[in-house]
């Protein structure tokens, strides 16, 4: 654990230049707009350990698959997010010695993240071997108003010379992924210029054909008055544009260079257009000016805050990590676009491939879906409606047949590109969170409709799934799921795991219960789906009902306890107070072998059944669960933490409850697991939201209203949260005596706090008196 970013609530704070966090800090301070991102790199070159990025949403490419051994059923390529041709240079060179921070002395560097406004700024001072020194300012966002559109304010003041100075501003396409597995380059040219007019480079995607457009612009200020360049070198290499000049530097004059870029794509554009859309944009942005368009940042981020911030007191560690999750999940996905989805790097690195998971389901839908108009967190589930077709195929090659849709692990445009045998085949539950985003989507919008346009079909081929992945076992007389790998990736090839057998139940369920409603409801939707599916109802009915009702699931009475699979009490009964510290992290210094035959958890598994069905369990048996599985848990995935901090919470565990969030909340900022430097959790911060407003806020729907069970944690004064509920917009204020909901909408809302019910009226507030809670060790 690294904790090198400095404490405050509304920024992201880095002092002092250390050059082996670079990598971490260039994924810290990553910018992004929804339709793409920056890695925090430097704008001049830096010969230092560095991982360029920049990324264009939707733009991916199939890179080889490169496996041991191969397996039929296996995907051919896995798909990524590229790598992208980088728009940031501005090289300085001061009479020939290249401003370098790895070979200068770095004095006064900061660099500063401003989450409330929405720009990455950077001020140092470098000296150079002959004891020149400069001081440089640089300011740089991504617009949320114009998302095709990037700028920058770089500024140089010589301290203690004059002299000239050469800059050369350029867009360089000859990149690569540091992912790549053959080492392979996945753009081609395809048009670039160079006037004065008009600089871009046009490159196209190997396989793939997407073309993006990269241009730029620029004016220069000195002593606050516009430059006229007197002569310019124009640069045209192999996949590289670039205006090279000369600027007489004085001492103490500060010389200001904007650079914009125009960034469009054939994900938006005709491929004809590309180049003449970047160019009408790249003039708006330059006339328009670069403080004008910040001022629109500002504004912008004005309401993404207002929508979705949550506010602590008392604890600026807590309050800077929730910010900063928030940010990030906001500059990652806008909601603009169905195609789009969530990577669990976002724009901010290439692990992953920057391909959707279940994560998106599982755990960034809830913040959507209370923080933004509906229609972004219906996109989410319309991306996956819109892949059906490429699930039942991929469900085909497996050998399933009759329509049954197995989504894949992990893809871009529905394919799957995953090829670990453990995951690809095995990992299912996948299947799963799609069917509950659904139920999770309908229950809080109330937009049963979605279920007749789109949610039902769905839900018919997942569930035709789960009725052919089952088997009937003679000798348990019930229907058990064989070869599978639960949430837990330090099992595999496990028979029963609770959860996926949990999961695969209760969708055929309500699979059934959603068929009604849609054949009751929307007649001709239910005509039409069950044409187009071939679904017979009695039939497929008899068979879902019956597995549903001769479901196995593992479990130990004596203990108290649903088993993780059937063998899990056959392993050594260790706990992670038994580990020494050399063990940690498990995945970095044990052997699989040891991993897979081990009692150790990399992340909630049958925790992960118990929060999304908590209503069906007494709190005896999920105090009883949580107590026994969270002992044997390492938390080595990103994505642990969230679901244990709500069940803490949820028991009265507050204490652990926090202490869960506040990791998950500056996972990242203080590099928790030692993987920053490769991209962000972005998936991890839907959960750390979660963690505040469902379980220290305890937000359940109970029978079709909000219901708060709130606590607060002792290292707080307060904390506030606001929630959008279908037409209603509440604040959420929870202090160390009461509890305030203020209704900021025109129409009146059903709540419960502390299951008392109100009505709470129009532009009124309640205040309840926070009510004694017993703290469980």
């Amino acid at each position: 654990m690294k904790q090198y970013i400095k404490y405050n609530p509304w920024k992201i704070i880095e002092k002092g230049f250390t050059p082996s966090y670079n990598q971490i800090s260039e994924s810290i301070f990553s910018l992004g707009n929804g339709k793409g991102g920056q890695r925090a790199n430097f704008e001049e070159n830096y010969s230092g350990q560095t991982l360029q990025g920049s990324y264009v949403a939707g733009v991916y490419y199939p890179d080889k698959t490169r496996v041991g051994w191969w397996k039929n059923g296996y995907p051919e390529y896995f798909a990524k997010v590229l790598n992208a041709p980088t728009w940031i240079g501005i090289k300085t060179k001061i009479e020939g010695k290249e401003l370098d921070l790895n070979q200068c002395k770095v004095i006064d560097f900061e660099r500063i993240l401003d989450m409330k406004q929405g720009f990455l700024q950077r001020n140092f001072i470098a000296e150079f071997d002959d004891g020149k020194q400069i001081k440089v300012q640089s300011t740089r966002f991504m617009s949320l108003k114009r998302d095709e559109i990037g700028a920058i304010r770089y500024s140089i003041t010589p301290l203690n010379f004059s002299a000239s100075g050469e800059f050369i501003l350029d867009i360089d396409a000859d990149i690569a992924n540091q992912d790549s597995n053959y080492d392979e380059k996945f753009w081609i040219e395809i048009e670039k210029s160079t006037s004065t007019d008009f600089t871009f480079i046009t490159t196209a995607t190997k396989k793939t054909h997407f073309q993006v457009c990269t241009a730029m612009d620029y004016s220069i200020l000195q002593a606050g008055k516009t430059h006229i360049l007197s002569s310019l070198q124009k640069i045209e290499t192999e996949k590289y544009v670039a205006h090279k000049f000369n600027l007489e530097l004085k001492e103490n004059i500060e010389t200001v260079i904007y650079k914009y870029a125009a960034i469009t794509s054939s994900m938006y554009e005709a491929v004809e257009n590309l180049s003449k859309m970047a160019s009408a944009l790249l003039d708006e942005a330059k006339h328009d000016g670069f403080e004008k368009l910040l001022e629109e940042q500002r504004l912008e981020w004005a309401k993404k805050w207002k929508e979705s911030d949550i506010v602590i007191e008392g604890d600026v560690a807590a309050q800077q990590g929730i910010r900063y999750n928030i940010f990030q999940l906001n500059q990652t996905y806008s909601g603009k676009d169905e195609r789009l989805n969530i990577g669990p790097k976002g724009f901010t690195g290439e692990k992953y491939g920057g391909s959707t998971y279940w994560d998106t389901e599982a755990f960034c839908l809830p913040f959507y879906l209370s923080t933004a108009d509906q229609k972004i967190a219906r996109n989410l589930l319309v991306y996956r409606h819109n892949h059906l077709q490429k699930a039942i195929e991929n469900a085909q090659k497996l050998g399933f047949n009759q329509g049954a849709a197995l989504y894949p692990m992990v893809t871009m445009d529905g394919d799957e590109c995953h090829n670990e045998w453990e995951i690809t085949f095995e990992e299912i539950h996948r299947n799963g969170a799609i069917a509950y985003a659904i139920y999770n989507y309908v229950k809080y919008t109330a937009d049963k409709k979605y279920l007749a346009t789109h949610g039902l079909e769905v839900l018919i081929a997942i569930s035709r799934f789960w009725a052919q992945r089952v088997n009937f076992s003679e000798e348990k007389q019930q229907y058990v799921m064989l070869g599978v790998t639960g949430p837990n990736e330090y099992e595999n090839n496990i028979n029963n795991n609770w959860y996926t057998n949990t999961l695969a139940k209760w969708t055929l369920q309500y699979t059934m219960e959603a068929t009604d409603y849609v054949k009751n409801n929307h007649p001709e939707a239910f005509q039409s789906i069950t044409k187009k599916t071939n679904f017979d109802k009695a039939n497929e009915f008899a068979k879902w009902s019956e597995i549903a009702k001769n479901m196995y699931f593992p479990e130990n009475t004596e203990k108290g306890i649903f088993l993780q699979q059937d063998g899990f009490l056959d392993k050594e009964q260790l706990t992670v107070a038994d580990l020494q510290a050399s063990d940690r992290p498990l995945n970095q210094n044990w052997s699989w072998d040891r991993i897979l035959r081990s009692i150790f958890i990399k992340q909630a598994d049958v925790l992960q059944g118990l929060y999304f069905f908590e209503e069906d369990y007494d709190i005896k048996t999920i105090r009883q669960n949580y107590e026994y599985y969270e002992a044997r848990t390492v938390h080595e995935s990103s994505l642990s933490s969230c679901v244990h901090s709500i069940l803490a919470a949820k028991l009265n565990k507050q204490k652990e409850a926090y202490e869960f969030y506040l990791n998950a909340a500056r996972l990242d900022l203080d590099d928790y697991n030692n993987d920053t430097e490769d991209g962000l959790h972005i998936t991890s911060m839907g959960g750390t939201w979660m963690n505040i407003v469902q379980g220290f806020g305890g937000m359940r729907i109970k029978e079709n209203h909000l219901s708060f069970q709130p606590f607060i944690p002792e290292e707080w004064e307060k904390y506030s949260f606001q929630i959008r509920y279908r037409e209603n917009l509440l604040l959420i204020d929870v202090r160390k005596n009461n509890v305030k909901i203020s209704n900021q909408s025109g129409k009146s809302v059903t709540i419960e706090i502390f299951n008392q019910k109100y009505k709470l009226d129009a532009f009124k507030a309640i205040v309840v008196e926070m009510q004694p809670i017993e703290i469980l060790a």
